[in-house]
């Protein structure tokens, strides 16, 4: 058996240092007059910390899982009902196409930078595309991340790496109730995903890479490409259990493969062509498909010019307007041949040599 190794985390914090964290979000004067209340509050989220209330609402799996009396979380539960539901509705003919269209600017106007962002104008260039060809559009602005009131996608644990079973779909390392690891935005992403035949990203360029909060996202997807949908046949989070079942033969199933996608990566001074190389690679890897060469665009706006001024700058490039729209021209036709089955798919009765 390979045992999991162990050594890196610290102890769990002592009592004194709780405290010092848990006062850290409430010292607006504002909760001055209420410090008894939350003395109170403290003490409970002390004991839910040292007791690992991670799931304290659970129910026996009941029939279809490998332990159906396993205590498992209710949370995940119905999260994993609603995916289940959400294929099947993709899969089914009669049901309307539909595109997801992902932000991955961090920047909007309703916090600090005061702006939209231009990867928000080019979104909405593309929704109006899609739904001008009855297709339906989901629209995730991850930029929400740093405007709305306490929304989180927290960042992965890594469980994969230490056996891929231990990765369940959906991801079910949050909500974390003893750790404060709440409000986990990432349950409503998965249904989005799923829900959808085609997802378009569009994002720009952070120091040469994508922007954190596409990151985010992009990590907590893991569970998608070969994550478990049983959480009881791990015991929940039992790395031994966990690297047996890997051991023993697994399968790594791609949850979200077949889908179309598309991609505009743009920036100002460098990074476009590795950034959308980087997301092209990881989008293939998953076993989605490429609208084709146009649908995958990276573009500068405003090759080293000001950013006070790059607005305007987007304004008279019509170029790169047009190829915005014509990525969504080529997402929508896929989709369409996607559903008639007559998307052209050489390699998909191949079969693959390394099952990872």
């Amino acid at each position: 058996m390979t045992r999991p190794r162990t050594g890196q985390a610290p102890p769990p914090l002592g009592r004194d240092e709780f405290h010092l964290r848990f006062q850290k979000s409430f010292v607006d004067p504002a909760f001055n007059d209420v410090q008894e209340a939350l003395s109170k509050v403290e003490q409970v989220a002390w004991l839910n910390y040292v007791q690992g209330h991670k799931a304290p609402i659970t129910e026996k799996a009941g029939p279809g899982f490998a332990d159906p009396n396993y205590d498992l979380s209710v949370e995940w539960k119905a999260s994993s009902k609603r995916l289940a539901e959400l294929d099947q509705q993709q899969k089914d003919l009669q049901t309307p196409s539909r595109v997801l269209l992902i932000c991955g600017s961090a920047r909007n106007d309703g916090s600090c930078p005061g702006e939209i962002s231009k990867t928000w104008r080019l979104t909405v260039m593309a929704q109006e595309v899609l739904q001008a060809q009855q297709i339906e559009v989901d629209l995730l602005d991850l930029s929400l991340l740093i405007s709305d009131y306490d929304k989180h996608i927290h960042p992965c644990k890594g469980c994969a790496s230490t056996a891929m079973p231990l990765c369940h779909w959906p991801c079910s390392c949050y909500p974390n109730h003893g750790q404060r690891q709440t409000n986990d935005w990432m349950a409503e992403i998965y249904e989005k995903w799923v829900a959808a035949h085609a997802v378009i990203i569009l994002t720009p360029v952070y120091w040469y890479q994508t922007p954190s909060v596409l990151k985010l996202m992009i990590d907590r997807l893991v569970c998608a490409d070969g994550g478990n949908p049983d959480p009881t046949s791990t015991g929940g989070k039992n790395a031994e259990k966990a690297k047996a079942v890997e051991l023993a033969g697994w399968d790594y199933p791609k949850h979200l493969a077949g889908r179309v996608y598309g991609l505009v990566v743009h920036g100002d001074v460098a990074g476009i062509e590795g950034v959308r190389r980087d997301l092209s690679d990881w989008l293939d890897w998953m076993g989605l498909i490429d609208a084709g060469a146009g649908a995958r665009l990276d573009r500068f706006i405003g090759y080293y010019e000001s950013y006070a001024d790059s607005h305007a700058t987007l304004d008279r490039d019509v170029a790169v307007q047009k190829e915005v729209r014509n990525v969504a021209h080529a997402v929508a036709e896929a989709v369409n041949e996607l559903r008639r089955g007559t998307l052209s798919q050489p390699d998909k009765n191949l079969g693959k040599p390394r099952r990872k």
